[in-house]
């Protein structure tokens, strides 16, 4: 007898199938005839792997307001906003939000989130509260920290110091911002310098790279280098790439095969790259998402990040991860059927690709965690964002949800009822 079956659900690739749970693994995937201790009916529902968010600050989450509004808009009100704040937020208080966000995370179907925490302060509080939120939510929701210098690896005089004592502490992901470096050869030389940390630590590598308007960031090409030259593969991440959005077509061309050479993968944003990019223009205005479908024809794995949700940065957000993949897909111009199903394996097996949570997936032996989606497919699922019926993180199940029905009652008809996804 199997602990839980998941019965006549779509899967993502359009097959109908049965999943069959004992203890935290999928054990079989197809026309399963046996009993189970419990199952559920998700005919006609999609079946997916859970959402995954490769790129996120849970440090700063839900603190929108604090000090103040951002009033400009901009990436740097938002970084002197945090700059505040930082100084003044406890460890209970950081605590607390990321706790509450991840109740949010896990009921969107949200299992698991890769955060990127301020090194910059030497009382590293930021750094002992995600260690503890990573504790706490241990058993349903993956967490990984990065080790993130906000203000710049050499531009604060204990920016290195911090982020080697960020990573003693635990922390499992090396970061880096080499565009905040005060030269252009700053950055590069702290490229150089996090990649040495990555490799000899044996850790994976994330760095915010170019995340300016800046045609003329170009340390994506320093960092695809330093990649080959360690072979960290897809161990590594470049975060944004906006200014890939401005840069010559012809520089481009050479730099997206060596990005591909190297192997690593890439994150863009693009709810908040398309809000906090393009403050500087007038018309035309430039949206700063990365060349998304370039990269992905040129064999590099792309996800889409979630990066910010009520804080300094963004006034919006609802740790749903199909808001994000929709709005990527209407920016980047993804509309073919075959381009929108691929966001929603963005924001799900691409994203648990770049995180290296190679045990997620919906076939015998992988983890079992999966959600039940109130959509009849992919597509559906990213034009509805509709309810998450069932969520399931390591066999157990965390979060159910009544299925949304309407009853229309128009003069002269007579009463219907339609699920949302029929209509």
């Amino acid at each position: 007898m199997f602990d839980l079956i998941v019965k006549g659900g779509t899967l993502p690739d359009g097959r109908v199938a049965d999943i069959a749970i004992t203890g935290d693994r999928i054990v079989e995937v197809g026309r399963v005839q046996a009993e189970a201790r419990r199952v559920i009916d998700a005919t006609g529902d999609l079946v997916s792997p859970p959402l995954v968010d490769p790129h996120f600050h849970m440090d700063a989450v839900l603190s929108y307001g604090l000090p103040r509004i951002n009033a400009s808009g901009t990436l740097l009100e938002g970084i002197s906003l945090w700059g505040e704040l930082r100084e003044t937020a406890t460890v209970d208080e950081m605590v607390a939000r990321a706790l509450r966000y991840c109740d949010w995370a896990v009921s969107m179907g949200l299992l698991a989130i890769r955060t990127h925490v301020d090194t910059t302060p030497d009382h590293l509080r930021g750094v002992d509260a995600m260690l503890e939120v990573k504790r706490l939510v241990a058993p349903y929701l993956d967490l990984q920290l990065v080790a993130f210098p906000q203000d710049g690896l050499y531009r604060t005089r204990t920016g290195r110091e911090n982020v080697i004592r960020a990573l003693d502490k635990g922390v499992e992901i090396v970061g880096g911002i080499p565009h905040f470096e005060r030269t252009m050869e700053e950055g590069a030389e702290s490229l150089r310098d996090l990649a040495r940390m990555a490799a000899d630590r044996g850790l994976m590598w994330d760095v915010h790279c170019d995340e300016t308007d800046d045609p003329l960031s170009r340390h994506v090409e320093t960092m695809a280098r330093e990649v080959t030259r360690h072979g960290l593969g897809r161990r590594a991440a470049g975060s944004h790439l906006t200014s890939m959005h401005s840069m010559d077509n012809y520089y481009v061309s050479k730099l997206i095969p060596l990005i591909a050479e190297s192997g690593m993968t890439a994150i863009p944003n693009p709810l908040i790259n398309i809000t906090l990019q393009g403050r500087h223009d007038s018309f035309p205005k430039r949206r700063g998402l990365t060349r998304v479908k370039e990269l992905q024809a040129a064999g590099v794995t792309v996800g889409w990040g979630q990066d910010c949700v009520l804080d300094p940065w963004y006034s919006l957000g609802t740790a749903d991860m199909l808001d994000v993949a929709f709005m990527g897909l209407h920016v980047a111009q993804m509309t073919h059927p075959e381009e929108m199903a691929r966001c929603f394996r963005m924001v799900t097996e691409d994203n648990a690709r770049i995180m290296g949570l190679d045990d997620l997936g919906l076939r015998p032996g992988a983890r079992a965690s999966l959600m039940v989606l109130d959509a009849a497919n992919a597509v559906e699922a990213l034009r509805l964002r509709p309810d998450r019926l069932v969520v399931i993180s390591n066999g157990r199940v965390v979060s159910e949800k009544a299925r949304n029905d309407s009853r229309l009652t128009l003069p002269g008809r007579p009463a219907t009822v339609r699920r949302r996804k029929d209509g």
